[in-house]
């Protein structure tokens, strides 16, 4: 399930590839990171209140979602008329933005709500209640997972940059941008079509 949600597209793993365009590995990284700092009160939210909540309140944490993430894609497109090829180091400010773009795209994205909700939450409390040794034997796989895999994506995104011309980075991030404003687009979608 943590390679499952780790590789499957969504607007966390759009912004993994603009941060790791933009601002090279350390700002992929970054984005990948946001799960960790996120999801203990995406779990527990989940667990207690998700189920409890009406489906308005949840449509509009999807549009809250799809707003900022939209917003993100807009931002990226317009920084990719005039980037510039990053430089080998990456500045901590930089990547600590990053970082807290991962953190907000993750906190108001419904998926992870959604999934701990039906799936994630009531398979940990299950394992908890047998063993918290069981609950750990869940947890940390998966958060290797679905953390390693988007690194992975990071490193591998950030690799190709050296290669690019400043033509053809730009169209990368041009490229990623639009993927965030799809990425927007099909979270508004799905918050209506499911609502």
């Amino acid at each position: 399930m943590g390679l499952s949600a780790g590789l499957s597209p969504g607007p966390l793993l759009a912004l993994v590839l603009a941060a790791s365009l933009r601002s090279g590995f350390r700002g992929g990284l970054m984005v990948a990171l946001a799960p960790l700092l996120t999801d203990a009160p995406i779990i527990v939210l989940s667990v207690l209140l998700v189920s409890r909540l009406s489906p308005a309140i949840l449509s509009w944490v999807g549009v809250a979602g799809a707003v900022v993430v939209l917003w993100l894609g807009v931002g990226t497109l317009r920084a990719a008329r005039t980037a510039t090829l990053p430089g080998k180091e990456t500045g901590i400010a930089r990547t600590r933005n990053e970082l807290w773009r991962g953190v907000v795209v993750n906190a108001l994205n419904p998926h992870p709500y959604l999934f701990w909700a039906a799936v994630g939450g009531p398979a940990l409390v299950n394992a908890w209640r047998r063993s918290p040794g069981f609950a750990l034997a869940f947890l940390v796989p998966f958060y290797l997972l679905l953390v390693g895999s988007k690194v992975l994506v990071a490193w591998l995104a950030s690799r190709q940059v050296g290669r690019f011309t400043l033509v053809w980075y730009r169209r990368a991030l041009a490229a990623s941008g639009l993927l965030l404003l799809l990425m927007g687009g099909w979270l508004i979608w799905q918050t209506y079509a499911q609502g």
